[in-house]
């Protein structure tokens, strides 16, 4: 009876066990599919701008005429050459700005702040990361909108100056997080033969300190690089949204995300501006896709500088 008991108690423990395998199992694999999925999705929506409406990729990459016709016969133009260049000049004009304040934070977090002090540094540089871009973006309206109108030459101050420099103070906790660990990660006796060399902190930091976590620091900016260009509404709220390209830092404009969300929900399904749209939507993944591979080939996980020590 013991026996019959305890193998019946087995036999749950088993098909416990293997619901959870198979659940688990089921979630990993629809995980793993999923990109692949909403990659051929967006191939197919995207596509139809050449397939459908027979328009090149050198006139759609290229191309400042942008006026896709809103039915299904087509016959507009989609050069949508101004949103890229705009999308460009945002995204590294915010990493300029971005990158020597995230560099000299992190440096400080890592070489210079006692432990109490990172403890508390790190937390409110981590939290900026889960604020909401609409906060960003009324910040920037209310704030940096009015304050660029008033220094500088601008009827409005809607610009790509003001765009950049909200996505600069985005992606300014991504960098700065990512450089800091692997600042850190750098073996203590590597900072310590240094020292023992003669050298000076600022001699140790710029000589073996930077060098050893520059693959970390990469990381860090093409994914910060890769949140500016993804970023739709906090752009949109202080750029101006103008159709032309970005000729001037203190003009509105307008970039890829800003022209998919303005424009979207008033396209006609099926139709040229429609499927203009998708191609857009099928080049940002496109380029994501291309900063996620350069990520994991020559990025490097910060942490495996301990496991080389």
């Amino acid at each position: 009876m013991i026996n019959e008991k305890v193998s019946k108690k087995l036999v749950q423990v088993h098909r416990k066990e293997s619901l959870s395998q198979s659940v688990i199992t089921a979630c990993g694999i629809a995980a793993a599919l999923l990109p692949f999925l909403m990659a051929a999705f967006l191939l197919v929506k995207g596509s139809g701008t050449f397939w459908d409406f027979g328009h090149s990729i050198t006139e759609f990459l290229f191309s400042a005429q942008w006026k896709p016709s809103d039915t299904m016969e087509g016959g507009g133009q989609v050069g949508a050459g101004m949103f890229i260049s705009g999308s460009l000049v945002t995204c590294f004009l915010s990493l300029v700005f971005a990158l020597p304040v995230s560099l000299a934070a992190a440096i400080y977090m890592s070489e210079m702040a006692s432990p109490g002090v990172q403890r508390l540094i790190r937390p409110i540089v981590e939290m900026f990361t889960g604020i909401p871009s609409v906060i960003y973006g009324w910040v920037g309206l209310t704030v940096l909108v009015p304050f660029l109108r008033k220094i500088f030459p601008m009827p409005f101050g809607f610009s790509v100056l003001a765009a950049a420099l909200v996505l600069a103070v985005m992606i300014f906790p991504v960098i700065t997080t990512m450089a800091a660990d692997a600042m850190l990660a750098v073996p203590k006796s590597w900072r310590d033969a240094s020292y023992g060399l003669g050298a000076t902190r600022w001699e140790t930091i710029r000589n073996v300190i930077l060098p050893a976590a520059q693959r970390g620091i990469f990381t860090g900016v093409v994914l910060g690089l890769a949140r500016a260009l993804g970023e739709a509404l906090a752009v949109a709220m202080v750029i101006g949204q103008m159709k032309r390209f970005p000729t001037s830092l203190f003009m509105p404009a307008s970039t890829m995300t800003t022209v998919i969300a303005n424009d979207m929900g008033g396209a006609m399904e099926g139709g040229e501006y429609s499927a203009a749209l998708w191609t857009l939507g099928l080049l940002l993944f496109v380029i994501s896709f291309i900063l996620i591979f350069i990520i994991h080939t020559f990025g490097k996980d910060p942490l495996k500088l301990k496991e080389e020590e």
